[in-house]
């Protein structure tokens, strides 16, 4: 059974970084039913962080707050921290971060924080969590200052690609706050040729978003669609829905004048993908959803184009 155990933990891992995340949902709760029948409390925790991850990748958001929300809460009150809840609660936070509840995302941040203990990965999520969330409710300059901390939590973890990816994203979008384009153009770059390295391709869809972000800023208008193209089919690819929607979106706004037909067409897609997420929302989440002014504004792209 253990090597069983391990081999779907593998996998698991594997769909979540580096592959199609919905492939490992089904290798993940089967890895936690082995290690409930056998008492291994570490292992549950680690494939439930896992499952939640790939759950959220995916666009099953309701689902994965299902999944990480008891890990994060039977974790309230450990002696010493509790990484695997530390982690269940940055991902619930991202979850609301990408929802637009960044005020929520913050208050869970700080629980996160303080459920890292002594880990560097886990204080490094919160606190990246926290930078996002401060950028995310307008305190730019309290997200700068929390995103200068990150640097000490890397220095000497050469492994930690993700980490580093994350900080590239990150640095873009307080580079875009601040209007620097060519920075913002940098970061994202640094943040696909690191995720490419890795072959991880859904953080190489995101680092491509926000590149074809970055290149409309500086109002290069024919290599951002380019990039926002190649974003949206790797996102599609790899089934990532959260990064699709934003990717058809963003680039049907940049060609819908140049490329009607086709701008059309990724607005149809957009507006797809939000309302399939949304039915895997609770309905104030699905709600507050489809009520926020730019999921308002694609809706009414699409059925005009």
């Amino acid at each position: 059974m253990q090597g069983e155990l391990e081999q779907l933990l593998a996998t698991g891992e594997r769909a979540a970084f580096h592959g199609r995340p919905a492939d490992g949902v089904a290798p993940l709760r089967r890895a936690i039913e082995l290690a409930h029948a056998s008492g291994d409390q570490a292992t549950i925790a680690g494939a439930t962080w896992l499952l939640g991850v790939c759950l959220s990748a995916s666009g099953h958001y309701g689902s994965a707050m299902n999944t990480l929300g008891p890990l994060a809460a039977d974790a309230a009150g450990s002696a010493g921290g509790n990484v695997f809840g530390s982690l269940a609660a940055s991902t619930l936070a991202s979850i609301n971060r990408q929802l637009g509840r960044h005020g929520e995302a913050l208050d869970i941040d700080e629980y996160a924080l303080v459920l890292a203990g002594e880990s560097p990965e886990a204080q490094f999520d919160a606190r990246l969590g926290r930078a996002a969330d401060l950028v995310g409710t307008g305190d730019a300059t309290g997200g700068q200052a929390e995103f200068d901390n990150l640097e000490a939590l890397l220095s000497g973890r050469a492994d930690w690609w993700r980490q580093r990816v994350r900080r590239d994203w990150l640095a873009t979008e307080l580079a875009l706050v601040r209007d620097d384009g060519d920075a913002a153009v940098a970061a994202s770059a640094a943040a696909v040729e690191a995720a490419e390295a890795v072959d991880a391709p859904r953080h190489v869809a995101k680092g491509l978003l926000f590149h074809g972000v970055a290149l409309v800023q500086t109002d290069q208008h024919v290599r951002a669609a380019d990039v926002l193209r190649r974003s949206a089919t790797l996102s599609e690819r790899v089934g990532a829905l959260p990064l699709v929607w934003a990717a058809r979106g963003v680039l049907g706004a940049l060609i819908q004048h140049e490329h009607p037909d086709e701008a059309a067409s990724s607005f149809r897609s957009a507006r797809e993908t939000i309302q399939w997420i949304a039915l895997d929302l609770p309905d104030s989440y699905a709600d507050d959803l489809l009520r926020r002014s730019d999921i308002v504004a694609l809706f009414e792209a699409a059925a005009e184009n």
